[in-house]
């Protein structure tokens, strides 16, 4: 006769509704001829009887009250759900209740709690949920029965665990079975008999052991375990919240996740499944249309040789601490780890993890927090003689850490999941303290931080694709790039999450006086309208600190001013770990050893600092010329059009429009900084040129730069820009002269970086023939040209638009999914 087996833990049978959902999930099973049910006691009860009996023996009176809730429950659920019908369930429970009133009334006398009183007390809960639900069951006309485990389970508890007395109890059940042939039996989990006939249990994941122990007496084709999650996901939905469900794994990939604390079957419930090859389903019993996962024995598959498909998931474990017993006078003795694992037993401390280096100068093992102190202790007095004599140096606890396992069969088929796993956690700055794995390769743990668990758990989840890669994103300078940027990150939000699984998320926006964070990411429909209600006076420390969360693996500020004081920050964002997107060429402008240190803090946190946007807006110019010198190419000269103001400028000067007119009408659409006199004086294109010529390798300060400013002696001092722009009608002629001379010869003019691999470097107006390509440009555009041993003959040009908030935005938008890629983001 085939069977199926369901179990139903405490929150599935939390009240009337949820046992009547149960009940109907049993009798709508068609997978086999008959049906067992494991039951648990009703949510909550079990713990209440638990405290009872702690309560009954510190004789705390209140025991009484938690004993009566327990009893109002099940009585009240039985009414709900039975009627009349539910007067000798209330009877057999007040009986019980009497009983366990007289053992509370003798553990209050004796002050003391045995382990058989415990085991007794706490049982009770199971009996009365599997009568409730089998009278259910009766009631609507399902043929049904009851058993009560003890009656047919039998357990003797060792140093491992409760073991099954398998002939015995395979006998007895045979006979109740031969008494009992009802379609469906609702039996008690948790609950046992001992090899005296004394009531007990199976202690901890009593009933889920319960329901593989019955899957394997009754040879079931299927143990169902229903409960309050959709199945086994991928990573603790709690810490990740983008965790996928896992439709299947093996019963090893299954143990290892559920050893290191996934919310899973614990590996010695599994075990008679195991023994049956039963296959086992973790369902929700709230959403019982999901399929859940399967837990089975499988072949190895073949699957691409990819380290994202290798991994199935990963969990993580909390309070462990790190015991370290390092010393010369290990090396090459035989049995130190048998006398280290040894003091460890006698004192009860279990080893979680072990790591020795291969000199075998030390051995790290990982233990439970609450028993540091005691291990400590019992290693030092194992090991008195060698510390005292300096053979062993020292015994170390420290606390405060998380175990990390990364999970899956295909690992050991895979190369480079250790790759992958460990760029992961170094690219979110995560610290590996210890490393640990299995011959077998279906486990490699590591041992980090407990500040770190959460953001190294999303970093390596997301590393292998299995979530999303989640950047905590800051903008600093809501003007006008900031504005547009965040435009075109509203735009593409939805499509790089669909197809990339990238996640920008834009957690705060940093204006000159004031700002406005969000934990979940803020609405960039509405950003303007929370920085006008939500905002709070701008700090820039505690805008950093809440962009690095704990529970993010990534952070990144895109910096959108032209601020030196803003730009002074770099270095501590980088120091913290978070990478630096910029537009504003300050920085890498500014005194040499100040970049340098910039430079030095990015690669020793491995924090980036991306700055394509600094020349050229959106053009690919500074990554071009990267390409060029880290391929080997001599760059001898670089002679550029850096300045999209300055290209409109001299594009659209003519004798019918005056120099000052064309700047009026540049500034009237947005070309130019605020105070034109920053673009006129040539410092933004000396800014660029120290920028390019440090690319190509040169020690340059800007000062060394010459510049040729197109600003009037007379109007460089101090005076407001509408002051300046109507002085500057007064030198039209000059200008106009030098354009007429250029243009009588079939030159125009531009205004021109060059910059010379050993020679000087020069920002100021030159003159071109009409045939160059330098002349040809469009007004806004910028166009680099370099001359290199590769491109001799003819320069290699970039040329496009150079000037405007769009593209300036769009190039540090390029510089932000660059950045995603670099951590690990699928392109």
């Amino acid at each position: 006769m085939q069977w199926a087996v369901h179990k139903f833990g405490g929150t599935s049978l939390a009240d009337a509704d949820r046992i009547a959902a149960a009940g109907a999930l049993v009798r709508e099973d068609r997978s086999a001829a008959r049906i067992a049910v494991v039951v648990s006691a009703v949510g909550g009860v079990t713990d209440a009887l638990v405290g009872a009996v702690e309560r009954a023996a510190a004789r705390d009176d209140s025991y009484r009250e938690l004993l009566a809730g327990a009893r109002q429950r099940n009585e009240a659920i039985a009414r709900d759900l039975l009627g009349e019908r539910a007067d000798p369930i209330q009877a057999a429970i007040a009986a019980d209740v009497a009983d366990i009133e007289a053992v509370l009334e003798g553990l209050r006398v004796t002050r003391a709690i045995s382990e058989q009183a415990m085991d007794l007390v706490t049982g009770f809960g199971e009996l009365w949920s599997a009568q409730i639900l089998c009278a259910l069951l009766q009631g609507e006309g399902t043929d049904a029965t009851w058993l009560d485990a003890r009656e047919v389970l039998v357990v003797a508890h060792a140093t491992t665990g409760p073991a099954v007395r398998w002939t015995e109890t395979q006998d007895r059940l045979r006979a109740w079975l031969g008494t009992h042939q009802e379609a469906i039996a609702v039996i008690t989990g948790y609950i046992a008999t001992d090899p005296q006939g004394i009531p007990t249990t199976l202690k901890r994941n009593g009933s889920d052991f319960s329901a593989s122990i019955f899957g394997k007496l009754l040879a079931a084709n299927c143990i169902t375990i229903w409960t309050d999650v959709d199945g086994v996901m991928s990573a603790d939905p709690r810490s990740v919240p983008e965790a996928v469900l896992l439709p299947e794994l093996s019963y090893d990939e299954a143990m290892e996740l559920a050893y290191f604390g996934a919310k899973v079957l614990h590996p010695h419930a599994m075990a008679p499944a195991v023994e049956g090859d039963i296959p086992i389903r973790i369902r929700n019993s709230l959403r019982p249309q999901g399929a859940g996962t399967e837990l089975r024995a499988f072949a190895p598959r073949a699957v691409e040789a990819s380290p994202r498909s290798a991994v199935k998931g990963f969990s993580s474990t909390r309070d462990i601490a790190l015991l370290n017993v390092e010393g010369a006078g290990m090396i090459g003795v035989p049995g130190i780890s048998h006398r280290l694992f040894g003091a460890l037993r006698e004192v009860g401390v279990s080893v979680i993890m072990i790591s020795q280096a291969s000199s075998e100068h030390s051995i790290c093992v990982a233990i439970l927090e609450t028993e540091a102190a005691r291990a400590k202790e019992a290693v030092e007095l194992a090991f008195f003689a060698e510390l005292q004599t300096g053979q062993i140096r020292s015994v170390e606890v420290s606390g405060s850490y998380s175990i990390l396992a990364a999970v899956g069969d295909q690992m050991v088929r895979t190369p480079g999941v250790s790759a992958r796993l460990f760029g992961s956690l170094g690219k979110a700055g995560v610290n590996v303290r210890a490393i640990a794995q299995g011959s077998s390769e279906r486990n490699v743990s590591v041992v980090v931080s407990a500040a770190e668990r959460i953001r190294a758990l999303r970093a390596v989840h997301a590393g292998f694709y299995l979530s999303d890669q989640t950047l905590s994103v800051g903008l600093v300078g809501p003007g006008r790039i900031g504005a547009e940027l965040l435009r075109q990150l509203a735009a593409q939000k939805e499509l790089l999450h669909s197809r990339f699984q990238i996640e920008l998320r834009v957690r705060g926006i940093l204006g000159r006086n004031r700002m406005v964070l969000d934990d979940a990411g803020l609405d960039l429909s509405r950003w303007r309208e929370d920085l006008a209600n939500r905002a709070v006076p701008a700090d820039i420390a505690a805008f950093a600190a809440h962009l690095r969360a704990d529970h993010l693996p990534h952070a990144v500020v895109l910096e959108c001013t032209a601020s030196d004081a803003i730009s002074t920050h770099y270095a501590d964002w980088l120091s913290r770990g978070i990478h630096v997107i910029t537009p504003n060429k300050k920085a890498s402008s500014a005194a040499q050893q100040d970049y340098a240190r910039l430079r030095h803090v990015g690669r020793a946190r491995n924090a980036h600092y991306l700055y394509e946007a600094t020349v050229g807006a959106g053009l690919p110019v500074i990554t071009t010329l990267r390409d060029l010198v880290q391929t080997g190419d001599q760059v001898r000269r670089i002679e550029g059009v850096l300045s999209g103001t300055l290209s409109f400028l001299f594009d659209a000067l003519s004798a019918a429009m005056p120099f000052s007119a064309v700047v009026e009408q540049a500034r009237a659409r947005g070309y130019t900084e605020p105070d034109p006199r920053d673009d006129l004086s040539g410092m933004d294109v000396a800014r660029k040129a120290v920028i390019l010529a440090r690319e190509m390798g040169r020690a340059l300060e800007l000062d060394e730069v010459s510049v040729a400013s197109l600003v009037p002696a007379a109007l460089r001092g101090a005076g407001s820009v509408d002051e300046f722009l109507a002085g500057l009608a007064a030198f039209d002629t000059d200008m106009e002269r030098l354009r007429q001379s250029a243009a009588d010869a079939g030159d125009v003019l531009r205004y021109v970086a060059v910059i010379e691999a050993q020679g000087p470097v020069s920002v100021g107006l030159r003159r071109y023939p009409a045939a160059h390509p330098f002349a040809r440009i469009q007004a806004g555009d910028n166009i680099i040209a370099f001359t290199t041993a590769r491109y001799a003959e003819l320069p290699l040009i970039v040329q496009g638009p150079g000037a405007g908030p769009e593209v300036t935005a769009g190039g540090v938008f390029a510089d932000l999914l660059r950045l995603a890629s670099y951590l690990g983001a699928p392109s």
